[in-house]
């Protein structure tokens, strides 16, 4: 009966703790359980607290949306930052799920961009399944179910699903504690009291489509002047029956000058200088 051979399998190192194989060996036990110290603090809590924030990046955005008679109307800045530095003016907040749902990115970009991507692979997968879209209700549940799955873990998300559906238009807010909460406008970020400020006074479910775009822009671009940590571009999206459209997306230092022109001062008398006599 014939044998294999394993011995070329076999090996040779020696195991961990094992320093005869090499000829100076190791300094030290590696087998032995490793050691460190213990911070010197009453309050281990307070100190693994103050630790966590230390290392944290602070993040700003501003964010919005809101349903109006012909749909939903969602917008959003552009800029990322960590802290006090800006690390990018262009980043793209407002995700498409699907063609007729979008998702809102306030939080950790990471975060949002990666549970947005699952949520459209999941969301088409139930297409497929059942022959028919998920609904804006349904979808915005079973990402608070995956999201409470993981709350306590650092998860830093807080998003808006806005879309269109059977029942007409759709808004809910999730956050990455399963939070989930249903209403006709939301603003989401560290410019959100800002631009609450402008929707509230401005807003009206009969608006047209020109004049909710143009709130959205208005509360965005007021939002970043204000705001510290948002800027950039502000970027206005439409979900309609006919699935989401791009409206516009405008440099938010140009809406200053837009909303605010410069008009040059008319000098009341000039100053000539006077010869000596």
């Amino acid at each position: 009966m014939r044998q294999l051979d394993f011995s070329s399998l076999q090996t040779t190192a020696p195991l961990l703790g094992d320093s005869s194989g090499f000829s100076g060996g190791f300094p030290g036990d590696f087998s032995a359980a490793p050691s460190f110290e213990v911070p010197v603090t009453d309050d281990f809590d307070g100190f693994q607290k103050e630790a966590r924030d230390m290392v944290k990046s602070k993040k700003g955005t501003t964010t919005l949306a809101f349903i109006f008679k012909d749909g939903v109307m969602v917008a959003a800045d552009s800029r990322a930052s960590m802290g006090g530095y800006i690390s990018s003016q262009s980043v793209k907040k407002i995700i498409e799920i699907n063609p007729y749902m979008l998702g809102t990115m306030a939080g950790g970009a990471a975060d949002c961009q990666f549970w947005h991507r699952n949520l459209g692979i999941k969301c088409r997968l139930h297409e497929l399944a059942n022959k028919h879209r998920i609904s804006v209700t349904g979808a915005s549940k079973l990402l608070a179910n995956i999201l409470y799955s993981y709350r306590g873990m650092g998860l830093s998300v807080g998003t808006m699903i806005a879309g269109w559906d059977e029942t007409g238009p759709g808004l809910y807010y999730v956050d990455s504690e399963g939070g989930r909460l249903k209403g006709m406008r939301f603003s989401v970020g560290s410019g959100s009291p800002y631009a609450y400020g402008v929707l509230d006074n401005g807003y009206r479910y009969d608006m047209s489509v020109e004049e909710a775009s143009e709130l959205a822009r208005r509360a965005i671009y007021h939002a970043t002047f204000r705001d510290g940590a948002s800027g950039g571009v502000a970027s206005v999206y439409h979900v309609g029956p006919n699935g989401w459209k791009k409206l516009s997306g405008d440099d938010v230092g140009e809406l200053h000058y837009e909303y605010y022109p410069v008009t040059p001062e008319t000098v009341e008398q000039e100053m000539v200088e006077v010869g000596a006599a």
